[in-house]
């Protein structure tokens, strides 16, 4: 029995370039490989996972509608889908002042957690991950977007640039101000808690 070659993954752009022809498949192929993408940056700017969903339809719904107008030689279509949420999550935010992030948040995917052979260990770390989300949505938006962006979601200084429509060297200051901000936030709350545990200490001797 003779197996046929395989036939190479379509790149994203070549995705979105056909998604422009009009082609119902590529654009499938498209939204099941970076829907994830979306939503993660949606969730962490919003820190509503009903906005996260909202704020990824209605940028897929873009690119049906603008596929047209991406420009591989600026940037690539991760970066691409990144500005067009960024976007999104502005027209959202305008439309609903003022925003409130719900209080929790759980998974980034919306999938049930797995199996952790170590309950109090995963308690811990997730409410670890929840303060640190929490920290982040306290940002500023032009910080948290330079934080999220290549800090979360791991974009390039270039790929953020294009994602912000701004310079690098934006990008670069954005998120150094935006890492520093988180610091001290981090910072301080150690200290409370310390300050918590030496009380507690006092109280029981």
């Amino acid at each position: 029995m003779t197996l046929l070659p395989s036939r190479p993954l379509a790149t994203d752009a070549t995705l979105v370039a056909r998604v422009a022809t009009g082609d119902a498949d590529a654009f499938g192929e498209l939204y099941r490989r970076r829907r994830g993408d979306v939503y993660r940056f949606a969730l962490h700017m919003t820190g509503s996972r009903a906005a996260a969903e909202d704020v990824a339809q209605d940028a897929f719904l873009t690119v049906m509608r603008n596929a047209a107008r991406y420009d591989a030689s600026r940037a690539t279509a991760v970066a691409w889908l990144c500005g067009i949420a960024r976007n999104c999550v502005r027209q959202r935010r305008d439309r609903e002042r003022p925003f409130q992030p719900l209080a929790t948040l759980a998974g980034g995917t919306g999938a049930e957690p797995a199996a952790q052979s170590d309950p109090l260990g995963a308690l811990e770390l997730a409410e670890e991950i929840d303060r640190l989300r929490q920290m982040v949505l306290s940002l500023p938006v032009r910080y948290r977007e330079a934080v999220v962006l290549c800090d979360l979601q791991e974009l390039s200084y270039a790929d953020a640039a294009a994602a912000m429509g701004c310079g690098v060297g934006t990008v670069r200051s954005r998120l150094y101000r935006g890492r520093e901000l988180l610091a001290a936030k981090l910072g301080a709350e150690r200290r409370r808690a310390g300050a918590a545990i030496a009380r507690d200490a006092g109280c029981t001797t």
